[in-house]
């Protein structure tokens, strides 16, 4: 089996190790034997994203997410829309998360339009919220703790028809407020989690990697499982950390 991975914004938009989300997906899928493209494309490249089954997206400083911003408004924001409805999944991180909402209202008082793929909106807060995560994401077929880091001044609200990623167990989430994090739409997830994610959360890098194959090779199909001992025992260590600190909710696994 073949997929095509698209990495956007991927010289401007990978701080906290963001890139390894891209190197976890084509390990995985080399692991089991699914031939993985994968292309980089910037703020104003062309490169067309019809094909790809799988886009990633990092965090980045407030200068690039204003170029990314701009970058989106055009043919680039049009074409990532137009591959999610077609079944395309999508992992976006922090920055470019909060440009998949309506708009970011950065703290300068500056609106960053995004382009509303999320029923969602961000706008900046007066303090940053650092620290680990644990968030609890129902993944279709199984519950997940999720961990990962966050560091974000921003404050993300959801609409009516947002629908968040998980419910957190540890850290600040969306706002602070509500106990959520991230955003979902079809095959699309938007979250705050650096880390980078995926490595030690193997169960949805498969589930990106399973939504992608489908969309390209039919819903009939299903991944070899992999020995995730490894990556499930450091999530287990860093949700020991956190619960050492006394910062756990009850029920995190």
């Amino acid at each position: 089996m073949r997929l095509s991975l698209c990495y956007l914004y991927a010289s401007g938009m990978n701080v906290y190790g963001d890139r390894g989300n891209v190197l976890t997906l084509a390990q995985r899928c080399r692991w089991r034997g699914i031939e993985l493209d994968i292309i980089e494309r910037g703020v104003g490249d062309r490169a067309p994203l019809k094909q790809c089954d799988l886009l990633v997206m990092g965090g980045g400083q407030d200068r690039d997410q204003v170029a990314v911003s701009q970058d989106l408004q055009g043919d680039t924001g049009k074409a990532l829309i137009e591959a999610v409805e077609d079944g395309a999944a999508v992992l976006a991180v922090c920055g470019t998360y909060q440009l998949l909402g309506h708009y970011f209202k950065a703290g300068g008082g500056e609106t960053l339009p995004g382009i509303g793929l999320f029923d969602a909106w961000t706008v900046a807060g007066p303090r940053r919220f650092i620290g680990d995560v644990v968030v609890r994401a129902d993944l279709g077929d199984q519950v997940v703790d999720l961990v990962g880091f966050e560091n974000h001044s921003g404050r993300t609200f959801l609409g009516p028809n947002g629908r968040c990623l998980g419910q957190t167990v540890v850290g600040a989430g969306n706002n602070g407020r509500d106990g959520q994090e991230g955003a979902r739409y079809r095959n699309a997830f938007g979250c705050y989690l650096h880390g980078p994610l995926l490595p030690k959360n193997p169960e949805l890098a498969d589930h990106l990697i399973l939504l992608a194959l489908r969309r390209r090779h039919g819903d009939d199909v299903v991944l070899s499982p992999l020995d995730d001992s490894v990556e499930i025992d450091a999530r287990r260590a860093m949700i020991e950390r956190v619960r050492r600190r006394g910062r756990v909710k009850s029920g995190a696994r």
